[in-house]
């Protein structure tokens, strides 16, 4: 039995390998992921991000026991997968799977996956195979997808290109409560969370989130103009995390924004933009090892000394190398 067929049987041993496959770009994963491409489609990807201290693996834990019991024909209910991106380890490059360790109450659920990932550099909270890797957990007949950012607060906003929805988590005592607004973290929500809601300055931290949101104009580019469904607004969730409070609201409307997403017929457009980011994002970085391997690395290096001696500017550089390469 090939690799793709046994994923599609629900072999998770045989979806691990994939997935690191996948993650270290062997080409055998990226054939087996190109076999299963025509089963993805079904799954909804949840993003989830915010600063670090905000609870995120918590509310996340708690999230993916609350979506298993989402009504559906089958009797086991939904399966979920939850990609925690882990920053990098500086001495081995993996993935320190904090995430994994704070999540051992989802280990015993056969229709709960959990792999963590090493974002190794890239920037925006996500590893650079993450959309990928969900792909794979989407043809793997995973309904709901938790994507969990590396949490580094205001770069934290790749997820909203790779998820369908998309929760900041913010949380009383983080400092600056304008400050996700002004990191443009608002921009990106399509949730928004109060986690530790029981602590000392919750309420404020709500009223300068809701503030914020009445002051930002509606976001109208994922619905047709002519739609007679009105924009969504985000709205601000009080969770704790830590006692399961809040959850089932949190669920709740998870599913009204999916819904909203079907009924206005946005969903399909924002489904486009997230497929245009990944082709980009994948032709960006094949045409960057394509230049650098067709005898175009000595100019390259001859480029780079250039710049470094300040006789020539990374602009012009650039211009000369793509004129004769």
């Amino acid at each position: 039995m090939s690799l793709p067929e046994q994923i599609l049987s629900g072999d998770r041993l045989a979806l691990a390998r994939l997935l690191t496959q996948i993650e270290n770009e062997e080409p055998q994963g990226i054939a087996a992921l190109g076999d299963l491409y025509q089963h993805t489609g079904s799954a909804h990807i949840v993003g989830v991000t915010g600063a670090p201290g905000t609870g995120k693996s918590t509310l996340v834990n708690h999230l993916a026991l609350a979506l298993r019991q989402v009504e559906t024909g089958d009797p086991d209910g939904n399966r979920v997968a939850v990609i925690a991106v882990d920053p990098s380890s500086p001495f081995s490059g993996g993935a320190i799977l904090g995430d994994r360790i704070r999540m051992r109450d989802l280990a015993g659920d056969s229709g709960i996956f959990i792999r963590s990932m090493a974002s190794r550099g890239a920037l925006g909270g996500l590893a650079r195979t993450t959309h990928s890797v969900s792909q794979a957990l989407d043809a793997a007949g995973y309904s709901w997808i938790l994507i969990e950012t590396v949490g580094a607060g205001q770069a934290e906003v790749d997820v909203a290109s790779t998820a369908h929805t998309t929760i900041v988590i913010d949380a009383p005592g983080m400092g600056d409560d304008i400050q996700a607004n002004k990191a443009g973290i608002l921009e990106i929500a399509d949730i928004l969370v109060v986690n530790k809601a029981d602590l000392p300055g919750a309420e404020n931290t709500r009223r300068m989130l809701e503030l914020a949101l009445h002051m930002a104009p509606p976001v109208t580019t994922d619905a047709s103009s002519d739609s007679a469904i009105p924009p969504w607004t985000p709205p601000v969730i009080g969770t704790i995390a830590t006692q399961g409070e809040g959850i089932q609201e949190l669920k709740a409307v998870i599913l009204e924004h999916k819904n909203y997403l079907d009924r206005s017929g946005s969903g399909d457009a924002r489904e486009r933009a997230r497929i245009e980011h990944h082709l980009e994002a994948l032709l960006r970085e094949k045409l960057l090892n394509r230049f650098l391997a067709e005898d175009s690395s000595q100019k390259f290096n001859e480029m780079v000394a250039l710049i470094l001696d300040r006789k020539q500017s990374p602009y012009e550089a650039v211009k000369q190398l793509l004129t004769t390469s």
